[in-house]
């Protein structure tokens, strides 16, 4: 199998956690539309996907539902949220702060408040991908666009 089988052909979120503002909307959108145009996903110790990935929440938990296109089950993983809390929390936090300086403030300001989104949004990728080692090879764009997608679950959550 190509190297393209080790991808993400399809991505929900857990449909019983409600919609968020706009501004969330839109990030949910876009990651998942810049998942699936470009990503790299590999379950260890299986023979190549396409996958299908489900997230959703249990009990403070992310679980990631991963299957085959045709609906065969390949895994699941179920992480801690622990570790991401801080670094959710203060991405959200420089997020607001970002969605108000677009509407406001000077490009300077706006440029340096994104410097800082996108710093705490690396860290938070990384600890996805460490988090995951072992269970499954992504690079670094693919946990970017996850990690967005953690956070967006967290945020409706």
């Amino acid at each position: 199998m190509g190297e393209r089988a080790y991808r993400l052909s399809d991505i929900v979120l857990d449909a019983s956690i409600g919609r968020s503002t706009p501004d969330v909307e839109h990030e949910r959108a876009v990651a998942i539309f810049d998942l699936l145009e470009e990503n790299s996903f590999e379950p260890a110790g299986h023979a190549g996907g396409p996958y299908h990935l489900k997230l959703s929440l249990m009990e403070q938990k992310l679980v990631l539902s991963i299957s085959t296109e045709v609906g065969d089950a390949v895994t699941t993983h179920i992480l801690s949220l622990t570790p991401f809390r801080r670094i959710i929390k203060d991405y959200f936090m420089i997020c607001e702060s970002y969605y108000q300086a677009i509407r406001s403030s000077t490009p300077s300001q706006i440029e340096a408040i994104d410097m800082g989104r996108r710093g705490i949004h690396n860290e938070g990728s990384q600890t996805l991908q460490d988090r995951l080692s072992g269970k499954i090879t992504l690079d670094f764009d693919t946990a970017r666009r996850l990690f967005t997608l953690v956070c967006v679950l967290y945020w409706r959550g």
